[in-house]
């Protein structure tokens, strides 16, 4: 499970007080980045005891969040949903041959085609890395052509370019589907050059100041930091 590392992606707001029971006459669903955690100081005896109370239910909170985080969000491009379409249509599992590449099918795609070696593939993402809290770190639709339609990002399949989790995705969807990804860092960014790279330059900083980021790999973080979340639109593909 992806949640081993208990990083937070996304989070519904509720407010804990000691014994830390939810207070449900005023609780709201709401997407947030954060916990909101109280706790009272009427006491030192109870502020003592809650302090080990309140590690442990943080923990407890964070290593739930990333798994439903995954399975609540609607797919970037939720309007090429028809009305009546459910997503998801399967759940989580490993492609075969992967090295840990975990997919969600939240809508499969069209004709009897899947890209292979040599394509010329269009896929629109939205990208977010779990060690950020699911920060958002790119995506196509925020990619502008000169009539301020949504540009895909275009790749040669095979090419070595892009990360390997995306390639490894993408082999196995047809034009149309929509496929949510948990990429181990594995599979992920090697090096600064590898694409997709975010366009802006703070959003490129942040990314790889946090996946390469020389104290916390010599920690032992590195199995967790370059975790993302990719949500992949197949749009075209074109035999070369």
């Amino acid at each position: 499970m992806i949640t081993e590392r208990c990083y937070s992606a996304s989070a519904t707001c509720a407010s804990f007080s000691p014994p830390y029971i939810i207070r449900d006459n005023n609780f709201k669903h709401q997407p947030c980045n954060k916990f909101t955690l109280c706790s009272a100081t009427s006491s030192s005896t109870s502020s003592a005891i809650s302090i080990t109370k309140r590690r442990s239910l943080y923990v407890s909170l964070i290593c739930t969040t990333l798994s439903s985080f995954i399975f609540s969000l609607a797919p970037a491009s939720s309007s090429s949903l028809s009305p009546s379409s459910k997503f998801p249509i399967s759940e989580f599992y490993e492609l075969p041959n992967s090295s840990g590449l975990k997919v969600l099918d939240l809508l499969l795609g069209s004709g009897d085609e899947v890209p292979s070696d040599g394509d010329r593939v269009a896929i629109h993402y939205y990208g977010r890395l779990a060690a950020k809290q699911g920060w958002r770190f790119d995506s196509t639709y925020d990619h502008k052509d000169e009539n301020g339609d949504p540009n895909p990002f275009v790749f040669v399949l095979g090419s070595g370019k892009v990360i390997d989790g995306i390639e490894m995705a993408v082999r196995s969807m047809k034009v149309g589907g929509i496929r949510r990804v948990i990429i181990p860092p594995s599979l992920g960014y090697q090096s600064t050059s590898q694409e997709p790279i975010p366009p802006n330059f703070f959003d490129r900083q942040r990314l790889f100041t946090t996946i390469f980021n020389p104290t916390r790999l010599a920690n032992g973080e590195g199995s967790t930091l370059g975790t993302l979340i990719f949500d992949i639109e197949l749009v075209s593909l074109r035999h070369q």
